[in-house]
């Protein structure tokens, strides 16, 4: 989890809509998106009901945010199942053309897992409370920071409004990587982040940059 000081002090902001010679090619969007006053979604051929590996209640919801905050960028979707421990792929790339999905790991906050279980036990939007928040997101600027190249979210719904100025970011940490499970079991805890591999956090952010929506929650 990066703290507040770290968009300062600790790295130069970073547009995502920068030039290849600022942010890597391979974490450019595929389809710029920005500058276009007073965006229409974009109409996509509607993914299957139930995409293979995400959980269709999930989808639904996922789907419903997409519309009720008419995100422009339709193209693909972050969807995170917070019911699923954080051994598990749960950080959910959607093709909402074709239905593909990617699946990758991610922790959760600290606060929202105070024994470490490695499931999310609860939510928080407030901070100090170190905890994940559930809700719908949309990507932000890339930034380089205390784990390198990073990128900011923004949260759209009362239950993670706080996101952005709780630092609340896309991050790679040794303790996300994936022989972590071979050893613990499980992943370590950020402190409310989206960490992940650094292998896994580049494919993330760059499908999911310029504005792209992430939906967080748990089911049960």
């Amino acid at each position: 989890m990066l703290r507040l000081g770290a968009y300062g002090a600790a790295g130069a902001i970073l547009s995502s809509a920068a030039s290849s010679s600022t942010v890597p090619s391979l974490l450019m969007p595929t389809s710029p998106l920005s500058g276009a006053p007073n965006p229409t979604p974009l109409i996509q051929p509607q993914a299957p009901s139930s995409p293979i590996g995400v959980d269709p209640q999930l989808f639904a919801r996922a789907k419903a945010a997409l519309d009720s905050h008419k995100i422009y960028a339709r193209d693909t979707i972050g969807i995170v199942d917070f019911s699923k421990p954080s051994s598990e792929p749960r950080f959910h790339l959607v093709d909402m053309a074709s239905g593909a999905v990617e699946s990758f790991r991610v922790a959760h906050g600290r606060g929202s897992d105070p024994d470490h279980s490695g499931f999310v036990e609860k939510f928080s939007n407030n901070f100090g409370s170190y905890a994940s928040s559930n809700g719908a997101y949309t990507t932000a600027d890339y930034y380089d920071g205390k784990y390198g190249l990073s990128m900011k979210v923004r949260g759209l719904d009362w239950s993670n409004f706080n996101a952005e100025p709780r630092a609340i970011v896309i991050h790679n940490a040794w303790y996300a990587e994936d022989d972590m499970i071979s050893v613990h079991g499980k992943l370590g805890r950020s402190e409310g982040c989206f960490a992940m591999s650094r292998e896994n956090q580049y494919k993330v952010m760059r499908k999911l940059a310029g504005g792209r929506m992430i939906y967080a929650d748990k089911l049960a």
